[in-house]
């Protein structure tokens, strides 16, 4: 085993869970005598090339498992998304703290992020292990059955349209809920787990592994608003036409850009306010309400899945002992082995960095617009125990007198 310090940071969109990543990483690593100091950087990437660290050496466990249960990520992140000369300076940070272990907890731009700054550390014959932990609500992680965070992420999506759906029953109109997911639609998928009953909603699913066609969704709409006298959808953020042009753009008058040039697609509303003003004017209808879900998904702090937490932790420990015991750098994937149980294992990080996991063609509806039960089977056991119910009055209904 390398004698030395291990780095751990994290990186892109907070979760339900990463903390309990982080906490794992800490409280794993402070077990093997071989390492001297536990270091966290603040604010991902970022923070290593400004050597802004902690020493987590020093925490004690109970605020660690407390910080463990929190939601968002405890030592910051960062949008960053590191070339090669950003990952060069980030191993020379490392190098000069005599860091022998960096442990990465975020997606698919962390993963590439790790793979880089092992290369670099293997080119310098320099010893330093690098294992990306996977995180990502948006479950795009490739080679994983699923990633941490997206189940939580997932049993709010769930509960917040089956909330939606009773509102909308009980007020009838068209409800359109905008779900994040550039990409990958797994997440606005889980809006099909709150049906309950044949009439509930959504009625339609739309996602980016589909094309998005303005005049189907237009009649898809008409047409359940006639059989059930209302309509609740979900949509994906990362709707697009047969070019892969997304349909936020082509309806917006002006356009956001984040950092990296990408089109800002749920977090201002607008996808969500366009499709509502189409179905008015196309077809004349009043009450149309929608939301965008936002930032609400990542971090909800009473909506958090105990499998997911558990899992969280464990893919931590797993990478710690999969760094010590073998001192191979790679990133840690979930595979699922029954009904419901997984097992872990330590992949190459070119097998994952730069990849984008979408959903497969089983879980798609033919029509496109619905989920296939193989999804509902596959995504049920993640939500996590005690997901709440809905139940209906018997319409036990009394003559008329007057009419």
């Amino acid at each position: 085993m390398l004698e030395g310090k291990v780095l751990v940071a994290q990186g892109g969109g907070p979760t339900a869970v990463i903390n309990q990543s982080l906490v794992g990483t800490v409280l794993e690593s402070r077990k093997f005598r071989n390492v001297s100091l536990v270091y966290g950087a603040l604010h991902g990437v970022r923070g290593i090339i400004n050597e802004d660290f902690v020493d987590l050496t020093q925490e004690t466990t109970h605020n660690l498992e407390m910080v463990g249960e929190t939601p968002s990520s405890a030592l910051g992140s960062c949008r960053d998304k590191p070339d090669l000369k950003y990952c060069q300076e980030i191993f020379k940070v490392l190098r000069a703290h005599e860091i022998r272990y960096f442990f990465y907890i975020g997606g698919n731009d962390s993963s590439d992020t790790t793979r880089i700054v092992a290369e670099e550390a293997q080119k310098a014959d320099h010893p330093l292990v690098c294992v990306h932990i996977p995180k990502t609500i948006d479950n795009d992680v490739v080679l994983n059955d699923h990633t941490p965070g997206f189940p939580s992420a997932a049993r709010f999506v769930t509960q917040a349209f089956l909330g939606a759906n009773l509102d909308n029953r009980s007020l009838p109109g068209v409800y359109i809920g905008v779900v994040m997911g550039r990409h990958a639609g797994f997440l606005t998928a889980a809006a099909a787990l709150g049906k309950k009953f044949p009439d509930d909603g959504p009625h339609m699913i739309y996602l980016p592994e589909r094309t998005f066609r303005l005049e189907n969704f237009i009649a898809d709409v008409k047409s359940a608003y006639d059989r059930f006298g209302r309509c609740v959808v979900a949509v994906s953020e990362g709707i697009h036409d047969e070019a892969g042009v997304p349909i936020a753009t082509q309806l917006a008058k002006q356009v956001e850009r984040d950092a990296h040039g990408n089109v800002q697609l749920s977090g201002s509303g607008a996808l969500a306010e366009l499709l509502c003003s189409e179905v008015k004017e196309k077809l004349g209808l009043s009450r149309v309400r929608g939301d965008t879900l936002g930032y609400l998904q990542r971090s909800f702090i009473g909506c958090v899945s105990d499998i997911d937490q558990r899992e969280a932790r464990e893919v931590a420990e797993k990478a710690v002992q999969f760094a010590m015991w073998g001192e191979t750098s790679g990133s840690v994937i979930i595979e699922r082995t029954g009904y419901y149980s997984v097992d872990y294992r330590l992949v190459p990080l070119a097998a994952v960095a730069g990849k984008t996991r979408t959903m497969p063609d089983e879980f798609i509806s033919a029509s496109g617009t619905d989920v296939t039960d193989a999804y509902r089977l596959y995504l049920r056991p993640l939500l996590g125990k005690s997901m709440p119910d809905q139940y209906r009055l018997r319409r036990n209904t009394v003559a008329k007198i007057l009419t």
